[in-house]
């Protein structure tokens, strides 16, 4: 989500925002080409675009935007389209408005002046006017198929579990990327897993597409319905689990401690139940407070801990799903090497059908597959299979049935631990060889019987700067630094049994940080290696100054060709950097070619500089302003031949030194104060637009998060961003990596993976899922349903105009504020006494934001229409901040530090001053 810009901000970028945005009440990151192309077709887009340099008053082309402007807002706010469908009155003079616009449109048609074009204007109104009737019949299809799912679904689960409220669609139309495509038809949330085989083939019977929902934590989409017609299952019930567990499983001579839990037991739960076993649980995703355990296991999930015990399928005994069948499913692993399991020579699984009632047997298949087969050779991790030799719901990403519990291994906790924190300085591609140096030394302590590795995290200094980290050593400024954070941090933890040998291991590994320019710190009590912990779960915070937007890609390299991997990245970085330079020395070119600049009066004595004075400096910035943006130009053209000087700031493009200084000095004087002030807000203007790559890592298994900030109220920042993003991906595979590592495919990398990749298991679900009983469309290239970024859009208050003007004076614009930087990470959930699942209730701050941005959306629209702002939002507005106990648990772990006690206040204030 976006927040409101400044309305000096939005006078700044006005003249550019015609020419994409023109659709009222579009506070989304689409510009109008995506809206009319989702609402009425491809070739209407090529009519409208044909028919612009005709325009003469341009009425006609407002009053179609305006009903395109109406159904776009109401289609993607719930809380709209519940008020349309509880008042057939107002949402008769909605569609009656509607039509009148339209006509109003045909009665400006003048067929005798040019047939040519009156025929095109002639076919988008019959575009539009289709585009209005779905628009009308959409409300009376929903109702009836309202009606008939709660009669059905009622049959399965309470009916305080089928829920079509705005807030629990809202909560779960998207995922942590906060990209949206549709929005839930319903959200069932059942009680247990018996419940479940029912409510599948419930939603088969209705028509519609499951999409199985965990802690909704996901990067890359998985969650995130595609089409209108779907039921999301919530699985946070299912938070039954046991403690540790020594069993035996199948093939294994000796027993093995393992720990069953249901599909929504959240993962630190499991963890923290290992720990009091004296045992530890291998999946450690970032997102352990609020990720569950069902999607661990559909997205292969990994974690810090992978570099030793590998990712969810290395750990899984068994699970058990319910199939596009409504079928059970349990799958077991048979003959586990307790191991990673590429290292195994064959992984061995029996699958057992039942029937919905989950005692009937139907059928047992075995399937034997090559260990070697699972990730791709020489890397850590790898979940760019998804075929996966056919193996049902690991890393299908929901897409082949709904996992509802699982068993794991948990493997044994060393004794003693120590927590390094390796700070370097200098030129990172001294620095990253360090990664394989200690992997390849704590690899072979491991064999001799002595410490092990078991987590090595990296944080590059863009991430640094976005946590805060406090720089440790007190040679900050060393080894050619021009920062006082280091060049990138390592943090790992050494274990074993013996305190000498872990002792003598860690001091190792800081030798080897010394020998590149780095410095080392130790701790050894719980809480200090907690305190070292810290900075590295704070990573999301890389998006707060995009108001909580960004790409998050992760990629996989072989250790050996991570340098190749870092220095590609900074490369990509001087470029984008280049870029932003270059647009920055247009813009001040284009400010002094304009004339009319601004001055003020030295005192009252004097007077305002004559023209002449004035024209020969404004003749001296331009001269300046194009000699440094030629300079800058040739960098960029020549980047490949100048990077190592570009790299270590020998050559370095600086707005403060080569154009900022130089002005100041040609426009010295209080006159001439409103110009350099202007340059000042034109440079940060331009340097908001800016894309930058920032990267941590997994580093002990090669497993990179590439993130790019972006605001999503600039189009051309994100269009930027998706080509860096194209960049990456073919850094990656150049290095013989891989697309993914953890986060998964979904609607994000599609595009990235070739026709051939996905082959098999396009084959798959063609033989498991023919009608795209779950997750319809997604993972599937080449259909008609776009299963990448095409549709996918992300809410901007940024983009408001007129609209911040109400903002701007009254509560709701503080409100807005304070909610703007939330990530949707979820790590609030399990603070939160108005969070609990089992109680029906789920409204953690993260739903809560959610739900309260859409409603500002909803109350501005309807101040800007006029047509009233309906009681029941407020009451809706209310039911929000209602459900808080204002303890402010949830300020703790949030990596942005929003206080949704403090929110809940404001909100109960401005509802007392409304009366």
């Amino acid at each position: 989500m976006n927040a409101p810009t400044t309305l000096l901000q939005m006078m700044a970028a006005a003249d550019d925002t015609p020419r994409l945005r023109e659709i009222p009440y579009n506070y989304t990151s689409f510009s109008d080409r995506e809206i009319v192309i989702r609402l009425l077709g491809a070739r209407a887009w090529e009519l409208l675009a044909s028919l612009r340099d005709e325009r003469r008053t341009g009425r006609s082309a407002r009053m179609l935007y305006e009903v395109l402007g109406d159904i776009w807002v109401v289609q993607r706010n719930p809380y709209l389209q519940d008020d349309l469908l509880d008042n057939p009155k107002r949402r008769g003079q909605l569609v009656e408005a509607l039509h009148h616009r339209l006509a109003e449109v045909g009665k400006r048609r003048t067929p005798d002046a040019d047939q040519q074009r009156d025929a095109l204007v002639g076919e988008l109104l019959e575009a539009a006017g289709n585009a209005v009737k779905k628009f009308d019949a959409m409300f009376r299809e929903v109702a009836e198929l309202r009606r008939k799912t709660q009669r059905m679904c009622a049959r399965y689960t309470a009916k305080d579990n089928i829920k079509f409220d705005g807030l629990s669609r809202v909560s779960h139309v998207t995922d942590a990327t906060d990209w949206r495509v549709e929005y839930p038809f319903v959200v069932l949330t059942p009680d247990t897993e018996a419940e479940m085989a029912g409510l599948v083939k419930g939603c088969i019977d209705l028509g519609l597409t499951i999409i199985p929902r965990g802690g909704g934590t996901g990067y890359t989409g998985g969650a995130i319905p595609l089409t209108w017609n779907s039921a999301v299952i919530n699985t946070e019930k299912l938070e039954a689990m046991t403690e540790v567990e020594i069993i035996s499983i199948p093939g294994v001579e000796q027993p093995v401690a393992t720990i069953w839990t249901e599909a929504g037991v959240v993962t630190q739960r499991v963890a923290d139940a290992a720990e009091r076993g004296g045992f530890v649980f291998a999946v450690d995703p970032t997102s352990a407070e609020a990720s569950c355990i069902g999607g661990n296991i559909a997205m292969n999930a990994g974690g810090k801990k992978a570099v030793l015990w590998g990712t969810a399928l290395d750990n899984l005994v068994s699970w058990r799903m319910v199939t596009p069948e409504a079928q059970w499913l349990e799958v077991t692993r048979l003959n586990h090497n307790l191991g990673k399991i590429h290292d195994a020579e064959m992984a061995s699984f029996e699958l057992k059908y039942f029937e919905a009632d989950g005692k009937t047997p139907i059928r047992t298949e075995r399937l034997d597959i090559p260990g070697r087969t699972f990730r791709k050779e020489g890397l850590g991790k790898d979940v760019t299979d998804k075929f996966l030799s056919g193996l049902p719901g690991i890393q299908k990403e929901g897409c082949d049935g709904l996992i509802t519990s699982g068993r794991w291994i948990v493997h044994r906790m060393p004794q003693h631990v120590r927590t390094v924190c390796l700070e370097f300085f200098g030129d990172a591609k001294n620095a990253v060889p360090s990664i394989v140096e200690i992997k390849d030394f704590m690899f072979a302590e491991a064999k001799r019987g002595g410490a092990v590795l078991a987590g090595l995290e990296h944080l590059d200094d863009r991430y640094l700067k976005a946590v805060g980290y406090a720089t440790k050593s007190k040679r900050a400024m060393a080894a050619g630094s021009t920062s006082s954070l280091p060049k990138m941090v390592l943090f790992g933890d050494i274990a074993g049994d013996d305190a000498d040998v872990v002792a003598r291991a860690t001091s190792e590994v800081v030798r080897i940080a010394n020998s590149r320019s780095g410095e080392g710190f130790v701790a050894i009590s719980p809480d200090a290696r907690k305190k070292f912990w810290l900075d590295r779960k704070r990573t999301a915070a890389i998006s707060k100054h995009t108001n909580a937007f960004k790409i998050n890609e992760d990629v996989v390299i072989p250790l050996p060709r991570m340098g190749e991997y870092t220095e590609g990245i900074e490369r990509i970085n001087i470029e984008l950097s280049l870029r932003n330079k270059i647009a920055l020395a247009a813009e001040l070119e284009n400010f002094f070619e304009r004339g009319n600049l601004p001055l003020g009066k030295q005192d009252d004595a004097s007077e305002i500089p004559s023209a002449e004075l004035l024209e020969d400096r404004v003749g001296q910035a331009l001269e300046l302003v194009r000699r440094v943006r030629a300079q800058w130009q040739d960098w960029l053209q020549n980047v490949e031949t100048l990077f190592p000087q570009l790299q270590d700031h020998s050559l370095r493009a600086s707005w403060k030194k080569q154009i900022r200084a130089e002005l100041e000095g040609i426009f010295t004087g209080v006159a001439f104060k409103p110009i350099l002030d202007e340059c000042n807000a034109i440079h940060q203007r331009v340097l908001k637009g800016r894309v930058w790559v920032a990267l941590h890592m997994h580093a002990g298994d090669g497993n990179v998060h590439t993130n790019i900030p972006v605001n999503s109220d600039n189009y051309e920042m994100l269009q930027t961003a998706h080509e860096a993003v194209a960049r990456i991906m073919k850094l990656a595979r150049s290095l013989d990596g891989v697309i993914s590592g953890e986060h998964g495919i979904g609607i994000t990398k599609l595009e990235f993976l070739t026709d051939a990749e996905m082959h098999d298991f396009t084959q798959y679900k063609a033989k498991v899922d023919p009608e795209g009983r779950f997750n319809k469309g997604k993972l599937l290239k080449g259909s008609a349903l776009p299963a990448d970024l095409t549709n996918a859009y992300t809410p901007s208050f940024g983009l408001m105009g007129h609209e911040s003007l109400i903002m701007q004076q009254s509560d709701i614009g503080a409100i807005a504020d304070s909610i703007k930087d939330c990530l949707r990470c979820g790590k609030c959930k399990p603070v939160c006494a108005t969070h609990v699942p089992r109680a029906n209730l789920l409204y953690s701050p993260r739903n809560k934001i959610l739900a309260t941005s859409l409603l500002i959306e909803a109350f501005l629209y309807e101040e800007q229409t006029r047509r009233g702002v309906s009681i029941k939002h407020w009451e809706e507005f209310e039911d929000v901040a209602d459900h808080c106990t204002v303890c402010h648990k949830c300020l703790s772990p949030c990596p942005v530090k929003i206080d949704f006690g403090d929110v809940s206040m404001n909100m109960r204030n401005l509802l007392r001053k409304m009366g």
